[in-house]
C-alpha cells in the first residue's frame, strides 16, 4: 500500500469512527510544515525554546548522564527533522572524541537529505548514517546495524502527542528493540500554569488554528475531498487535572463531505479530535519509565522548570 492510500485509509477511519479523529502525523505536508515553524517561532509557545536551553546549557550533564565516553555507541534520533537541539550535543561530543555514529530517522527522506547535507558541511568528522520511514521500523534497523551500545533520542514532547496507553506502548517497544544498558532520553512538558499552556496552543493570531485546519486542507487537496473549510473552527482545551491538552475541529453546521467518493455526515457541533498534547509530572515520568521496562536515570529541567529531558536505561 503506498502512502497516498494509507493516507486515505486512515482518513476514512477517523472519520466514520465515533466520536471522529484524524491522526497529527498527517498535519506535516510543506504547508503544515511551514506554519508550524511559525509556531515554534511564537513566544509563547515555549516547549522548542525551553527544550533548546537544556542541549545548549546542559550539555555537559546530558552527556554525562548518557555515559558517552564508556564505550563506542550509535546515537539514534526518532524524528531528526533540522536536529536543530540534537547539534548541540553532536557537537560536545565530538570535541570530547566520543567515538559514536549519528542515525537520524524521519518519515520525510527530504529533510534527511537536507540534514545530512548540513551536518556534512558544518561537522565533517560526524559519520551519518540517516534511515528514512516510520519511527519504530528504522529503530529495528539501525539496531541490526551494530552491536554497539545504543542511545535514542526522542524529543520536542512527541511522547505528549499520544494517549497515555499509546505512550506507554511506544516506550515498551523501543525496551524490546533494546538492549541490557542501551539508554533513551525522552522530551517531557511539564504540567504547569493553565493558561500558560492554552496560550501555547492557541494563540490569538490564529497560526495554531491555521495549522489543524490545514489537514482539511491537505484532505481537499490530495484525496478528492471538498470540506468547505470555513465551515469549520478550531477549538482547543486543556485539563489541569490529567494534563490533557487536546485539539478539535468543529462542525458549524450539519453538512456532508465527500472524500474520494465517500460520503462523510456531520452533525451541527460535531468535533474531530486532531491532537492531544499530554503535559507530565516528574513522577508520571518515573513511574511510566518503570512500568514500561527502563530504570529513570535523570530528569534534566530547562531554568523554569518548565520542560525535561528524561534518561532512562534498559533494565
Amino acid at each position: 500500500m503506498d502512502k497516498l492510500e494509507s493516507f486515505h485509509q486512515d482518513v476514512l477511519r477517523g472519520l466514520k469512527d465515533h466520536p471522529k479523529w484524524l491522526q497529527p502525523k498527517y498535519f506535516y505536508d510543506d504547508n503544515g510544515a511551514a506554519l508550524f515553524q511559525r509556531i515554534m517561532e511564537m513566544p509563547a509557545y515555549y516547549l522548542t525554546a525551553c527544550e533548546l536551553e537544556i542541549f545548549r546549557d546542559k550539555t555537559v550533564e546530558l552527556a554525562e548522564v548518557l555515559h558517552v565516553q564508556q564505550e563506542p555507541f550509535d546515537l539514534i534520533e526518532l524524528g531528526a527533522g533540522d536536529a536543530m537541539k540534537s547539534s548541540f550535543l553532536l557537537e560536545h561530543l565530538l570535541r570530547e572524541q566520543a567515538d559514536f555514529t549519528y542515525m537520524p530517522i524521519d518519515i520525510c527522506g527530504e529533510v534527511l537529505l537536507t540534514l545530512r547535507d548540513r551536518l556534512n558541511r558544518d561537522l565533517p568528522n560526524l559519520e551519518v548514517v540517516p534511515l528514512h520511514g516510520e519511527y519504530l521500523d528504522m529503530l529495528r534497523e539501525a539496531t541490526e546495524q551494530s552491536d554497539r551500545r545504543k542511545i535514542v533520542l526522542f524529543l520536542g514532547s512527541n511522547i505528549g502527542n499520544m494517549e497515555l496507553e499509546d505512550a506507554h506502548g511506544f516506550c515498551r517497544t523501543v525496551n524490546r528493540r533494546l538492549k541490557r544498558g542501551d539508554t533513551m532520553l525522552t522530551g517531557f512538558d511539564l504540567q504547569k500554569n493553565p493558561h500558560t499552556i492554552l496560550e501555547a496552543y492557541n494563540d490569538k493570531e490564529g497560526i495554531t488554528a491555521a495549522f489543524n485546519l490545514n489537514l482539511l486542507e491537505r484532505i481537499n487537496r490530495e484525496l478528492d475531498a471538498d470540506f468547505n473549510i470555513s465551515a469549520f473552527q478550531h477549538y482547543q482545551t486543556y485539563d489541569p487535572i490529567d494534563g490533557g491538552c487536546r485539539s478539535y475541529l468543529v462542525s458549524g453546521t450539519a453538512q456532508k463531505v465527500n472524500i474520494g467518493g465517500e460520503v462523510i455526515s456531520f452533525e451541527a457541533n460535531e468535533p474531530i479530535a486532531v491532537e492531544v498534547s499530554r503535559k507530565y509530572t516528574p513522577l508520571e515520568i518515573d513511574q511510566m519509565a518503570i512500568e514500561t521496562g527502563f530504570a529513570p536515570l535523570a530528569q534534566i529541567a530547562d531554568s523554569k522548570n518548565w520542560f525535561v529531558d528524561a534518561i532512562w536505561q534498559v533494565n
